[in-house]
Order: C-alpha cells, then structure tokens, then sequence
C-alpha cells in the first residue's frame, strides 16, 4: 500500500480525503514514504484543507491529486475565490514534498506563486500536482487546477525546504 493512491480503507480513516478509483490511480511510488498513509491518517489534511472541503483522490511522491468545492469557496461575483486555488495548491505541494521528505524530516514552504487563468463557478476544481525538483533539501512542485470542463484555472509553483522534524522541546 505504501506510495499507492488512498485505498477506500485508508480513505475512510483521513478527515477530507476520498478513495482513489484503482481502475485510473497511478503506479506505487518507488520514492514514497514507506508510513505515508499512516502519516496522512494520524495528521488529517489540516483544519484548513478540511473547511475548504479538500479531497485527496491520489497521493504519491510522482503525484498528488485533490479536488474542492466551488461552493462556500467563491468571492462575491460568483467565482472561485483566488486564494481558494491557492490554498488546495499549497495543500497538495506540501504534502507532496513531505511525502518525498520521508520519515524524520520536515517539509515547509518558502515560496509559492499563481496565475489565474479561468474563473470556475460551479462543481468541483481539480488540482494535480507534480514534482519539478525533488531534491534532499528543496522540493519545487506545478500544481495545475482545473474546472469540470478540463478547463486550466490557475497554475501555481511550490517551493519547500526540506529540513530534519524538530525534537521534542
């Protein structure tokens, strides 16, 4: 199971994620923590990823997808909000990269950027995001989001340091 997309057991134990469908999820990552769906069941997505209604539907170190809700996530005209995108793009890059980081180490962003290029309204947005670099201290991932109709609404780079987890204090 280790680096596989969520199973629907696995799934049902993770606050905001949902099973991936075996028929179209991708290969198990040579690269994955061997505790990754472990980790993502004892830590959840995070309060924020949760509120925003975030589905992780694949969750490699090669790969990470999720989708979210345009409903309760738009601005006032109607569309998804931007910061919306932005935040299921650092939700996926950084779980990515600290999937990659692996057991005792850490990964936390330092740069991230988008550029809105649609307005989604209604459905469901879907964010796949990919690794540019996986290196031992830095990660860079693209993350691309698009609405129902395949159509790109954002594009966003990640950028995360990669340190040791801190010790107890």
């Amino acid at each position: 199971m280790s680096g596989a997309p969520l199973t629907a057991d696995a799934a049902a134990t993770v606050p905001g994620a949902v099973a991936a469908d075996t028929a179209t999820a991708a290969a198990p990552s040579a690269t994955a923590a061997p505790d990754a769906h472990n980790w993502v069941a004892a830590n959840g997505a995070g309060e924020l990823a949760e509120a925003m209604g975030i589905e992780f539907t694949e969750y490699t170190a090669e790969r990470t997808v999720g989708r979210m809700p345009v409903a309760g996530n738009r601005q006032t005209v109607g569309f998804m909000h931007g910061g919306a995108y932005v935040v299921l793009g650092e939700s996926l890059g950084s779980m990515a990269a600290n999937l990659h980081a692996g057991p005792g180490r850490l990964a936390v962003g330092v740069d991230i950027n988008a550029t809105h290029t649609g307005s989604a309204t209604a459905g469901y947005v879907t964010g796949v995001c990919t690794p540019v670099h996986l290196g031992r201290t830095i990660t860079v991932h693209e993350i691309v989001v698009t609405d129902e109709g395949g159509r790109r609404c954002c594009t966003m780079r990640i950028t995360n340091l990669i340190k040791d987890m801190p010790g107890p204090s």
